[in-house]
């Protein structure tokens, strides 16, 4: 299973009582509702959200897979800050 493309992912924590069984995005792998895990959502997305183990939510961050919104705000341009004066100039 692969991971969409995106600029930055959101990352919180779950826990769910729900019986349900997922499959991490990261590894692989089943990861059962019931327990501690993370949701991943690519550009703050909610209806985009994948469930993922946190160990791999973890070891891909370390590896700057999964940049946060603040980390990938520092990596653009910044803009020019115009500032208007309100007065008309004086000749």
């Amino acid at each position: 299973m692969k991971l969409e493309p995106a600029a930055w992912w959101s990352v919180r924590a779950a826990h769910n009582l729900k019986p349900a069984t997922y499959r991490c995005p990261l590894c692989g792998y089943r990861l059962h509702a019931m327990t501690p895990h993370v949701l991943i959502a690519p550009e703050g997305d909610t209806s985009r959200r994948r469930h993922a183990h946190a160990e791999c939510v973890q070891a891909a961050r370390h590896q700057g897979r999964l940049p946060s919104y603040d980390e990938w705000r520092k990596t653009q341009p910044r803009r020019g800050i115009r500032l208007h004066w309100p007065f008309p100039k004086r000749p």
